[in-house]
């Protein structure tokens, strides 16, 4: 199973430059104008000062030449800060548009794509590459347009000046040339490898410290530090590479920017001589090639900068590509699902799901039951569309649950479990990401059916800010809860959906959520038997399989796997009556385990 997001080519990294400027023609055109103004500005001294050169030699006045190229240079000062101010602005608004773009993509991404993809690469996506591209707007890109235009009008200005003068300052460029064309053919594949690294790096980092516990239980502390040394070591090679690059780059370049005003000076004595040009000439040349040398140096600093954003960019807007897991599912005809021929394993693992085929029909109650480590949370999740089958398929009405967009799935496909998230902000944001088109009275009529009433005692009730540290997890749970009431979709997956909540509200939340799924598909994975008792079927998995299927009492009857496992719960057990309604959701009203 692919667990690599897809990085974006040269040619959709150019679509999406072009995409961001379209946004803000302004923006980028004012920009542009105030950095070529800029430019010009900066040619007129230089030329002016060949000029007083002549007319000194010639006894002519000089005075207005001088208050000129003085009004000149303050131009350029004028408009190169204005220019900076607007070219940052320009570069903000963008990377604020990049930012809002990639989280809209990573909440679009479909669940069984969310669940494979390596954390440490949406990750790094998200904060070190974003923060790359946005200094790369914020300064590499404005430097290198205005240093870009400046060396476009300088040479330009040579050329005008005397043509064999340019000419030999601009063969005298060759070996910037040739420096940086051996670079850029080397560059984007080595700062690609350096990410992929930098991304593996920050998973393996978030691993041990979530794993942290576990891992000094185990005793896997050598176990774990050799795989860091590996990864480690593969980020150190990668950005070595970009290192060795750069280090042939630059030298190569300091060397080539000294060649041009050296060559125009040797080759504009030897025309001085002759009459061919002007001392003025030769000096306009020789200061026009001197500051070449600096958008050069510019642009090439610059150029690491670039090629590392690039690199970003293509694996921000990567996001954008759909993975090869990814398909194009028509929408669902109706709400039968089905799982035909279904296999399904862990990455290096052998199948934990295998063979199975099932039909859930329309308003069914199913009841998935089994010994721990039977497959039961795994079909679960594979009925939801959160994993998707290595061979065979599922579907609801007809189209691949895995590849339904998580705007179909949701309406179609809930799954519930003891694992649930509180997200940054109010109470009523987080209610909202099921609905976003709920009001506040739907939202109170969510919360009190799954008896979430210790919301009006909160200081802004739905407007207090959310914290699943403050909150506790049973609150968290019964948020999670009320967030499928605001779904409504028509089959719900329970996975142990009360686990966490206390006892004495769990049986008040599962009277109201066994109310609200009345008409529902229900597909219960169940721990507990009492569930499995008055659902209208039982799935019984042992080893991956479905080994039986039917109804409890006929089960029971059957003497089989489902007989053993109900007598053996029923000795580990002391039931306290409770009604059927009750024992479906999850828990009696009234029970008490031992």
């Amino acid at each position: 199973m692919n667990r690599d997001l897809p990085i974006a080519d040269r040619r959709q990294v150019r679509r999406a430059a072009l995409r961001l400027v379209r946004r803000d023609v302004p923006g980028f055109t004012a920009t542009m104008l105030l950095n070529s103004l800029a430019a010009a500005a900066a040619l007129v001294s230089p030329w002016l000062l060949g000029r007083i050169i002549d007319a000194i030699g010639t006894g002519g006045a000089v005075d207005l030449l001088a208050a000129i190229a003085v009004g000149a240079a303050l131009a350029q000062l004028v408009l190169s800060r204005y220019a900076e101010k607007v070219g940052t602005g320009f570069s903000e608004r963008v990377q604020e548009h990049i930012r809002a773009e990639l989280l809209g993509r990573v909440l679009a991404l479909p669940a069984a794509t969310v669940e494979h993809i390596r954390t440490g690469d949406l990750t790094a996506r998200g904060t070190t590459d974003v923060a790359v591209v946005g200094r790369t707007l914020r300064d590499a890109a404005p430097a290198i347009l205005v240093s870009s235009l400046q060396a476009l009008f300088l040479i330009v200005a040579v050329f005008l000046v005397d043509p064999a003068l340019g000419a030999c300052g601009l063969l005298a460029l060759a070996g910037i040339v040739a420096a940086s064309r051996w670079y850029l053919r080397r560059a984007r594949p080595a700062y690609l490898e350096e990410g992929a690294a930098r991304s593996e790096l920050a998973e393996h980092l978030a691993a041990n410290a979530a794993g942290a516990c576990t891992i000094e239980a185990l005793g896997l502390q050598a176990k774990r530090t050799r795989a860091a040394e590996r990864v480690i070591e593969r980020s150190r090679v990668a950005q070595l590479r970009t290192l060795f690059l750069r280090s042939v780059l630059w030298p190569s370049v300091e060397v080539s920017s000294l060649l041009p005003p050296v060559l125009v000076l040797l080759l504009g004595g030897v025309l001085l001589d002759r009459g061919q040009v002007t001392l003025g000439a030769v000096v306009t040349c020789v200061l026009y090639l001197r500051q070449l040398g600096q958008p050069i140096e510019t642009i090439l600093i610059w150029l690491e900068q670039l090629q590392s954003s690039g690199a970003s960019f293509a694996r921000i807007e990567g996001l954008a590509t759909p993975t090869r897991e990814e398909g194009a599912a028509a929408a669902p005809q109706g709400d039968r699902i089905e799982a035909c021929g279904v296999h399904f394993a862990y990455e290096g693992g052998g199948d934990v799901v295998a063979g199975v085929d099932l039909t859930v029909r329309p308003g069914e109650r199913l009841a998935v039951v089994g010994p721990s480590g039977a497959g039961k949370s795994t079909l679960g999740k594979l009925l939801a569309g959160i994993d998707r089958p290595r061979l065979g398929t599922v579907t609801v009405g007809s189209a691949p649950v895995a590849d339904l967009s998580p705007t179909q799935l949701r309406e179609h496909v809930v799954l519930v479990t003891q694992e649930q998230h509180l997200f940054l902000g109010t109470v009523r944001d987080n209610l909202l990401l099921a609905d976003p088109t709920a009001d506040d009275d739907r939202l109170g009529k969510a919360l009190a059916a799954v008896g979430a009433d210790w919301v009006a005692s909160l200081d802004d009730e739905l407007g207090s800010q959310s914290s699943g540290a403050a909150l506790g997890p049973d609150r968290v749970q019964q948020l999670a809860l009320a967030r499928v009431i605001l779904a409504d979709p028509h089959t719900v997956i329970l996975d142990e959906a009360t686990a966490m909540i206390a006892p004495r509200t769990a049986r008040r939340a599962e009277r109201s959520l066994a109310a609200v799924l009345e008409g529902r598909t229900v597909i219960a994975i169940a721990h507990r038997l009492h569930t499995a008792r008055d659902a209208d079927r039982v799935v019984v998995m042992d080893n991956g399989r479905v080994v039986e299927v039917g109804a409890h009492d006929e089960l029971v009857a059957a003497g089989g796997v489902y007989e053993a496992l109900w007598r053996s719960w029923q000795g580990s057990r002391c039931v306290i009556a409770c009604s059927p309604r009750d024992r479906w959701a999850g828990g009696p009203a009234g029970r008490a385990e031992r």
